[in-house]
């Protein structure tokens, strides 16, 4: 059996962060250890939350596996919340990485043009120093904006995407899958670029009407889950949208509000299914 560990924050209510991750990387055969960044009660679309920060206990936890001699197939991090969790993670890559195993990384700090509230362009910088020690990145266009110091813009052609691909891949991940592209009215996509192939992917489906909190995170996990499953990343792309499309059309049907997440439980058969299990 396979072996992930994600890096993240926990929301004890909530769909997003560890808990899609775990649940779906699970479900996928896949065993996932976890290291939880900060745990909040609700996740941050609540009106009111409580937070508690777990920087200090990531060092001790790495350290402990160290010493047991502990692997990992693949290193899945999420949302960080500040310069030293980057760090710790930076570090962390050092001390388990082999010639084997992934390196993935959803640099989760920025949508719609903004960065999220509590991050600044010199955060978004730090982190380009993370996905730079990466195998895979998987940043929408906003943070890949930012990352690689490029204007955004909410409307653009394949040279604008090609370009940003090219500047990340700068950075040194080898493979830069970017989400949230769209060249055409009524869908939207994913595109990427395999900088030891000099090969461009791009994958689009129909685009619905509303956006859920933690799709990201959904799609980050299928994905990861899907290549410990054997599949190539284009093919690990495919899947992880199609599967979060699944759920946004589950949860449309529902008509519960949007703001809560996405009912990815319902469409874990589906994902199975497809991954062949």
């Amino acid at each position: 059996m396979k072996r992930i560990v994600t890096i993240q924050d926990i929301s004890c209510l909530g769909k997003c962060s560890l808990t899609v991750a775990l649940p779906i990387i699970s479900a996928m055969g896949v065993e996932t250890a976890i290291i939880p960044t900060a745990v909040l009660s609700t996740h941050t679309m609540f009106s009111r939350f409580t937070v508690k920060d777990l920087t200090d206990q990531i060092a001790p936890v790495t350290e402990h596996w160290k010493e047991e001699n502990l692997d990992f197939d693949a290193i899945y991090t999420g949302y960080l919340g500040s310069f030293e969790q980057i760090d710790l993670m930076k570090d962390m890559f050092d001390k388990f990485r082999t010639d084997s195993n992934i390196i993935f990384v959803d640099p989760a700090m920025a949508d719609n043009g903004k960065l999220y509230p509590a991050f600044d362009e010199a955060f978004a910088k730090h982190m380009a120093t993370l996905c730079a020690k990466a195998d895979v990145i998987v940043p929408n266009v906003t943070e890949a904006s930012f990352m690689v110091g490029m204007e955004y813009r909410a409307e653009y052609d394949e040279a604008y995407i090609k370009e940003m691909l090219q500047k990340l891949s700068a950075l040194g991940a080898k493979v830069s899958i970017l989400t949230g592209v769209s060249f055409r009215e009524g869908m939207t996509g994913v595109m990427g670029y395999d900088s030891t192939k000099d090969e461009y992917f791009f994958y689009e489906h129909k685009k619905h009407p509303y956006s859920y909190h933690g799709t990201g995170d959904i799609f980050s996990s299928t994905c990861i889950g899907a290549m410990m499953n054997g599949f190539d990343w284009k093919e690990a792309v495919k899947i992880a949208a199609d599967y979060t499309a699944e759920c946004i059309r589950l949860t449309i049907e529902d008509g519960k509000l949007q703001w809560y997440g996405v009912h990815f439980e319902q469409a874990v058969p589906y994902l199975l299914k497809r991954i062949g299990k």
